[in-house]
């Protein structure tokens, strides 16, 4: 029997989404098609009945004003929301900025595919990043040896993991709506964790951005059901 539910939720299109380009840590805003998506998902929240008690998100401004868009969908501006780098998208590490179809000419098409979808690959370093990010008020109080200089999907899962663990799963367990508002390759490790799927399996994964999947959780924050609601198209 479910007690909790739990709401997973991509960002709205970024300005480097649109630009096929590696994001990671580069802090880019919404489109105007993804401040549309963002407002399409708290729609499909407010249809579907489910209004958050806690909101997580991660310190990027692209899932931030997705969170805003939403919750002033559902008339919830005053939600208690949480912030954490934990929840950051994956750190791309020297192919940031990139092209990625640029990328795949340059480095080999296969190689790049492995960087991008598997569980383990590890795109080439930037070992000036920590450094750099340290610089940024948002991680003044982030040790500098967690900050990453680039990171395989397997490595961002285990940076969010005690963030699940000792943040979120503690709100489940008491029974609340959680709306977690993250980027593609975090909610894949997430999404990955919480099916059970098989390593080898994550890379035919996709997360679309703006589209809510829901999770009925039990008393002990285990998966009941998962369900993708419905996005009302813009006529």
């Amino acid at each position: 029997m479910a007690s909790a539910t739990l709401i997973l939720l991509r960002h709205g299109e970024s300005q480097w989404n649109r630009e096929n380009r590696f994001t990671g840590w580069t802090d880019v805003p919404l489109t105007v098609r993804g401040q549309q998506e963002a407002d399409r998902a708290g729609d499909a929240l407010w249809a579907a009945g489910l209004m958050p008690d806690r909101v997580f998100t991660s310190v990027m401004t692209r899932c931030v004003h997705t969170v805003w868009r939403v919750l002033d969908r559902l008339d919830r501006c005053w939600t208690p929301v949480e912030k954490s780098w934990r929840l950051n998208e994956r750190h791309y590490g020297a192919l940031q900025g990139l092209n990625k179809d640029d990328a795949a000419r340059m480095m080999g098409e296969e190689t790049v595919r492995l960087w991008r979808k598997s569980f383990t690959g590890i795109p080439p370093a930037d070992a000036e990043a920590p450094a750099q990010l340290r610089r940024d008020l948002r991680y003044r109080r982030v040790a500098l040896a967690d900050l990453p200089a680039t990171e395989s999907l397997e490595m961002s899962l285990r940076r969010v993991m005690p963030y699940w663990h000792h943040v979120v799963v503690p709100q489940l367990r008491c029974g609340s709506t959680v709306l977690l508002v993250a980027h593609g390759n975090t909610l894949r490790a997430l999404t990955a964790f919480l099916d059970g799927m098989p390593h080898d399996s994550v890379a035919q994964l996709h997360i679309p951005t703006g589209v809510p999947v829901v999770y009925e959780m039990d008393a002990a924050a285990q998966v009941v059901s998962r369900d993708v609601l419905n996005i009302k198209k813009k006529e």
